[in-house]
């Protein structure tokens, strides 16, 4: 692990940013999979040029010159967007770069490479096939799953080859590889971040968000991606009106997860947070609305499918075609039933500051058990989504940061809120942080 970039992005003003990226390209070759194309020559010109800028005594963005990875979804001008597929090997380069890559270059990030992902983006345990599944950093002993589908983004920024890494969360997709490799991952809400420029998943559902090592990183990286940087009070903790929903999210969690969340919730409430336990009985009716990726999926794929279903990974194709047979009066339906949903939930977290859960239920599973067995698989696929899908069918926006003991597994917490509560929501998660770190 880089020693330097494996802190937060303000403590590195006083590196060269080109000796930051060069550390950071000697490095990946020890990290197999993280990446599905590098960018040597780019990385240090931009790392090269904001030193120039800075010994000029130029202002330059806190970003100028440090390591950033994208997600393998997003085009970048020239290539190919692959989307963790060799499906897609075929279609043309992208003529333009997607307006996110776009903003990172105005800001002087030094883009290092495209990260692996889940293919297609379409689940949150990180498996590839076809191009390697990069190993969960957090147990050098056990091969574990790093989740997904931002796989190789958590891990480029949890090895500390690089500060942030833009991804995507349509279902948990940040915030579960997150939780998983214990970094930080912010899911804004999702009209805030251009998607344009990215090969779909779910269109209704898609965000395109960063995955950082603190709460202040990806504020930081959010005010670039968003083009509109996000004024965060300071808050403190004590009266913060924290709610814990008593239905679903707290079902089933694993030995490690149920303490290290005990333990979260004694602090926070020393630390004067009134904590409120609260049925939340509407998240029982999130799985039933839980249907927008497949149909949609399946509009973008199924001429691909067609031409081409013996190059997908069999577990990603067998969830897209569950769209195949979805009426479109259906599909209007799930909408109207969703918007529906998503007004009760809004009255209901009225009296709160934010929910507070556990970001999945389970510490990361070795990856030899999920890549033998379809069952075991997609057992651990349906309980990595649980808590952070609800998340996106209510247009929110949710903070996952670690919060496990050092030297243990990581476990992630989830500060959540409806839409457009951004502010609050990360003011919040930055105070556990500095709760949590003490």
């Amino acid at each position: 692990m880089n020693p330097l970039i494996s802190k937060s992005i303000p403590s590195l003003s006083r590196y060269s940013r080109h000796a930051l990226v060069e550390v950071a390209l000697e490095e990946a070759s020890r990290f197999p999979s993280v990446f599905t194309r590098l960018y040597p020559e780019a990385a240090l010109a931009a790392g090269e040029h904001a030193d120039a800028m800075r010994a000029a005594g130029v202002e330059v963005s806190p970003l100028a010159g440090l390591p950033v990875s994208i997600k393998d979804l997003l085009d970048v001008a020239g290539e190919t967007t692959l989307a963790g597929s060799i499906a897609l090997r075929y279609r043309p380069a992208a003529k333009t770069d997607a307006p996110v890559v776009t903003r990172l270059r105005t800001s002087g990030a030094a883009i290092m490479g495209k990260t692996n992902m889940t293919e297609f983006a379409y689940s949150g345990v990180g498996l590839n096939p076809h191009l390697g599944t990069p190993a969960n950093p957090a147990d050098p002993e056990v091969p574990r799953i790093p989740g997904g589908s931002s796989s190789g983004a958590a891990v480029s920024v949890a090895t500390g080859l690089c500060v942030a890494a833009i991804g995507s969360d349509t279902g948990g997709s940040i915030r579960i590889p997150a939780a998983l490799c214990g970094v930080v991952g912010f899911k804004p809400t999702a009209r805030r971040v251009p998607a344009a420029g990215t090969i779909p998943l779910s269109s209704t559902l898609d965000t395109v968000c960063a995955i950082t090592r603190s709460v202040d990183d990806c504020i930081l990286v959010d005010s670039i991606i968003a083009d509109h940087p996000l004024v965060i009070p300071e808050l403190p903790l004590a009266g913060v009106r924290l709610a814990v929903p008593q239905t679903v999210m707290l079902d089933g969690l694993d030995a490690h997860v149920s303490r290290a969340f005990a333990a979260v919730l004694t602090r926070l409430s020393e630390a004067g947070a009134k904590i409120i336990e609260s049925p939340f009985s509407l998240l029982a009716e999130a799985d039933s609305l839980n249907g927008f990726a497949a149909p949609e999926a399946y509009a973008w794929h199924r001429k691909l499918l067609a031409e081409r279903g013996g190059e997908y990974d069999s577990r990603v194709a067998r969830r897209i075609l569950k769209g195949e047979h979805v009426s479109a009066a259906d599909y209007i339906d799930m909408h109207l039933q969703r918007r529906d949903w998503i007004s009760r939930m809004e009255d209901a977290l009225g009296p709160f500051d934010s929910l507070i859960m556990p970001t999945v239920p389970m510490v990361a599973p070795p990856i030899a058990e999920l890549a033998a067995s379809d069952d075991a698989f997609f057992r651990a696929n349906t309980l990595l989504l649980r808590n952070t899908h609800p998340i996106n069918l209510l247009d929110g926006c949710a903070v996952s940061l670690p919060c496990h003991e050092a030297g243990t597994l990581p476990v992630g917490l989830m500060v959540a809120g409806p839409s457009m509560a951004d502010r609050k929501v990360l003011a919040v998660a930055r105070a556990i942080e500095k709760v949590l770190q003490q």
